[in-house]
């Protein structure tokens, strides 16, 4: 269990890696945000992206899951007051290989609650080639360790 003051500034962990699949981003958009170059082969090819590209949101969530089991299923996490940045740089695509990261930019103790710290963070989401698809600036609380 990694409590607020096991992470440092400027550390970064890698969170592993998830394949994107045509299927996923075709029912992730249809869900979420069926917008034609999200659900439409065809009509994709045709829009900004020249071809079928993920929706930001279900690129998001990837990164999110990523995240979640590279870090806060293994920490004293205590929740978010939620992102100040999220940009999508780049278009994902079916077969795309996203790797994310985190890297800690700040971390400062709660001045009203004695028992938590705050990380601030800044995330990216990296496919097969490098290149940066996804970048996020947030902000996480975790519990301090226990004094014995």
């Amino acid at each position: 269990m990694r409590y607020w003051e096991d992470f440092e500034q400027g550390e970064t962990v890698e969170l592993g890696s998830y394949e994107i699949t045509r299927e996923e981003i075709l029912e992730f958009a249809r869900k979420y945000d069926p917008q034609p170059f999200h659900v439409d082969e065809e009509a994709a090819t045709a829009g900004p992206f020249g071809g079928l590209a993920a929706s930001g949101w279900h690129t998001a969530a990837v990164f999110m899951r990523l995240f979640v089991d590279g870090i806060l299923n293994h920490a004293a996490s205590r929740g978010s007051p939620g992102i100040e940045e999220l940009r999508w740089t780049a278009p994902v695509r079916p077969g795309d290989v996203l790797t994310g990261r985190v890297r800690v930019l700040e971390s400062h103790p709660s001045e009203r609650r004695a028992d938590r710290g705050t990380l601030i963070t800044h995330c990216e989401l990296l496919n097969q080639d490098g290149t940066v698809v996804m970048t996020m600036r947030g902000r996480g609380h975790f519990r301090r360790r226990p004094q014995t």
